[in-house]
């Protein structure tokens, strides 16, 4: 019973209640805006913040609630103490429409030329982005040196509660939606409170994910507020996330995401993905690119955004031989689908350093979400921060061959291909997959620094291809001068360059 008053009270965690006696009267506010909120600013910069509440007075019907809007210098131009709403019927509701994007604001309410006032602070308004997908998501990265908080990236935390993010982002254990319980001893899912969960939390030593530093960076390169939306599960697959089942609301991770996005007011700027490593097996492979294609489609319906933007992690190394064949090609799906997918982006991370045997660590964490970070900013803000000129990153194109050298051509990138000493991550394979050593120097073509130079020595294999990044626990470093990682491709035919 009191899991489920619990459940309930946070499925409103939108309204919350303010009781304050003012001029011998109760004003209350029941709903629309509560502290530490981000609100999806609209294309023009602004954002409407919906406020409703309540008098159980009768002596205030008729009357007027003020509201002024300040941020850190003082009341914000237009916004010192205006007339919001009147009370009818023992209730008030408006709208403040137009406040800029910023922040720190506080929403200072009265009844008019009442001297005593309720406040909601810490507002801001920026950009909201959904984190989604598995594990390397979620944030399993050792919980040291982590990416510090800041006061203008905010999150809506897995207990549906709004605050100044810090990590770890996503603590499913005391989430609302059952979907994310633990399961006991008794196998069945149970959420943490109280004392469980306070000891769950202090002996924590993993949960650092690539969310906050991509938002810190965000805000660096565009100075907008960020709110971060978790909603990532560890181990699950694309049928787990399938949006047939967005009518399950909190027992399914499509319905709980869909719920969540709806609880933060309904719009936002983007999604951030990270999945594929649960569908590497030979009975999900075919189907994944086929799902992943859908699931985005379904997220732009059912957001109403035909073109929200989509960027997406390629998965990228596992300390493991099991399945390497379909991880390599659910690895090249996600590649592909780069391409297919309009307003998506996607970036690389095989040549990152783990924590364990398949997550990445803390500090290359941090690199991920800069990666994504300047990818988002080159397409959405090329007005801002100098995003304008960021390219989205090494992708290859070509490989061609002659005069005992593989040509390999890349588009998307930032100043020169480099690499910290010898450049690791190619190979070379006949059609069936078996590897060929011929490779003895890779260079960067010092005509043309986005081609890569591969001198072999000996004979090609009819029909012979290219990889970079085969199996799944390669060693490659090749990147751009902004860190931007080259993606792990293959099989792709070598071409005669006559």
């Amino acid at each position: 019973m009191k899991r489920a008053m619990k459940s309930a009270l946070h499925l409103a965690a939108s309204v919350t209640i303010f009781l304050l006696p003012l001029a011998g009267q109760e004003l209350r506010v029941t709903g629309g805006a509560v502290d530490h909120q981000v609100f999806q600013r609209n294309a023009g910069g602004v954002a409407d913040i919906p406020l409703n509440g309540a008098s159980i007075n009768h002596k205030a019907n008729g009357k007027y609630v003020e509201l002024r809007l300040s941020s850190r210098s003082g009341p914000v131009a237009g916004f010192d103490w205006i007339s919001f709403a009147r009370i009818q019927r023992g209730n008030w509701s408006g709208t403040l429409h137009n406040v800029p994007t910023g922040g720190p604001y506080r929403v200072e309410i009265r009844l008019r030329d009442s001297p005593i006032v309720l406040t909601i602070n810490d507002l801001l308004v920026g950009d909201l982005w959904i984190l989604a997908g598995q594990s390397n998501m979620e944030g399993h990265g050792d919980l040291i040196d982590v990416q510090p908080p800041d006061p203008l990236v905010h999150t809506f935390d897995m207990a549906d509660n709004w605050a100044v993010a810090q990590e770890p982002l996503h603590t499913t254990e005391n989430a609302v939606d059952p979907i994310h319980w633990p399961l006991n001893a008794k196998r069945e899912p149970e959420q943490l409170t109280g004392e469980k969960l306070a000891t769950y939390i202090a002996n924590r030593k993993k949960g650092a994910g690539l969310g906050l530093p991509f938002a810190a960076d965000m805000l660096k390169f565009t100075g907008i507020p960020v709110g971060l939306i978790p909603c990532a599960h560890g181990g699950t697959s694309m049928q787990e996330w399938s949006p047939a089942l967005r009518d399950r609301a909190g027992q399914s991770l499509y319905g709980s995401m869909l719920r969540r996005f709806r609880a933060t007011g309904g719009h936002v700027k983007g999604v951030l993905w990270y999945q594929g490593e649960s569908d590497a097996n030979p009975r999900a492979t075919p189907n994944f690119e086929t799902r992943f294609v859908q699931f985005v489609a379904a997220v732009r319906s059912d957001f109403g955004d035909p073109n929200l933007p989509f960027y997406y992690v390629q998965i990228g190394r596992h300390v493991s031989s099991a399945n390497v064949a379909e991880w390599n090609q659910v690895q090249e799906a996600q590649r592909l689908a780069e391409a297919n997918i309009p307003h998506s982006g996607m970036v690389a991370s095989v040549d990152l350093s783990l924590d364990d045997g398949i997550h990445i660590g803390t500090q290359d964490l941090k690199r991920l979400g800069m990666r994504l970070a300047r990818r988002a900013c080159h397409d959405l803000y090329p007005a801002l921060g100098g995003c304008g000129a960021f390219k989205p990153g090494p992708h290859p194109v070509s490989a061609f061959y002659g005069g005992g050298v593989i040509a390999v051509g890349f588009y998307g990138v930032n100043g020169r291909l480099t690499a910290p000493g010898r450049i690791a991550g190619f190979s070379i394979h006949t059609p069936d997959g078996a590897e060929v050593p011929l490779i003895y120097k890779t260079t960067i073509d010092p005509a043309e620094a986005s081609t890569v130079r591969l001198h072999i020595q000996g004979k090609l294999p009819q029909g012979a291809v290219l990889y970079y990044g085969f199996g799944k626990d390669p060693f490659c470093n090749l990147t751009d001068e902004l860190d931007m990682a080259v993606p792990m491709f293959g099989p792709m035919p070598i071409r005669s360059a006559n």
